[in-house]
């Protein structure tokens, strides 16, 4: 008799799982496939930022955390009102957002250049005035140092609560000298090449940051979406995630509160989403 060739419902659903996820980052409409692992990288296989940018929740949870960081700047912020179509298209600004980063990450270094090359093309566009009248260019170092620290921290922070919790300090230091290479790419100064520069960094951005009515609605549209634009139970989750990760002078500025018992069986849930979609991607695909 011949042999059946049956998939156990464990691999059925891993598939399916793998596939939908690649679909939130690839528009198949637009020709989008995932980005390939090259040999030819900016940064070696098994490294750290390698690491932790391939934890899918992590960065979820750190996207939506460096997002509402970024807002507390006011030129980032006025930068996005004036030249975002953000809420109209936030999973695509997402999207795009994370196809830059696995290229300049796992894609070919040539790929990388020239993504960074766009993105740079992009910004020396985006001027414009802030509400006090002075003026802002998206190509202003020390706006995208602030940009380029949020994200870091975030993804760092993120992948430690819900990935490795273990990760080495040195892995860590290693993890913000490799983003370094990607920040200085984009123009960004100062950059931290460890997480007590990171650590001292953020401090010293205080006396930059803003706040206000504009960066907490942007934050609240993030979290609670609008009329007749509400996000899904999952992206509830994670953004409770986010929520529970940001700094409290964030918080503070936001005018958010800290998720406390309510919030658990979110932080609950996106620790097992995070474990099922590591399970999901580590076979190979």
């Amino acid at each position: 008799m011949a042999a059946l060739n049956i998939t156990r419902p464990s691999d059925a659903v891993r598939k399916l799982l793998v596939r939908q996820v690649r679909a939130v980052f690839n528009d198949a409409k637009r020709g989008e496939a995932p980005i390939v692992p090259s040999d030819h990288a900016l940064f070696e296989q098994d490294s750290p930022i390698r690491m932790v940018h391939a934890d899918v929740v992590a960065m979820m949870v750190g996207g939506m955390r460096a997002l509402m960081l970024q807002m507390l700047h006011p030129a980032a912020l006025q930068g996005v009102l004036d030249h975002s179509d953000f809420r109209e298209d936030v999973q695509g600004r997402l999207r795009r957002t994370a196809r830059f980063i696995a290229v300049t990450t796992y894609g070919d270094r040539r790929d990388a250049a020239r993504a960074v090359a766009t993105v740079n093309a992009i910004h020396a566009r985006l001027t414009g005035h802030l509400p006090s009248g002075q003026p802002y260019s998206a190509t202003d170092p020390r706006v995208l140092a602030w940009v380029h620290l949020a994200e870091t921290t975030s993804f760092l922070e993120a992948y430690l609560t819900y990935a490795d919790p273990g990760m080495p300090p040195r892995a860590q230091d290693r993890y913000f000298e490799q983003t370094a290479v990607v920040g200085e790419m984009l123009g960004a100064s100062p950059v931290p090449r460890s997480r007590a520069e990171a650590h001292s960094l953020m401090a010293e951005f205080r006396g930059d940051l803003g706040g206000g009515t504009a960066a907490r609605e942007v934050a609240r549209f993030l979290l609670e979406g609008d009329e007749g634009r509400r996000p899904g139970r999952v992206m509830r989750t994670l953004g409770t995630a986010a929520v529970d990760l940001l700094p409290p002078f964030a918080r503070t500025m936001l005018a958010i509160k800290r998720p406390g018992l309510a919030g658990l069986p979110a932080l609950a849930g996106t620790l097992a989403m995070a474990g099922t979609i590591r399970w999901a991607f580590a076979k190979p695909q």
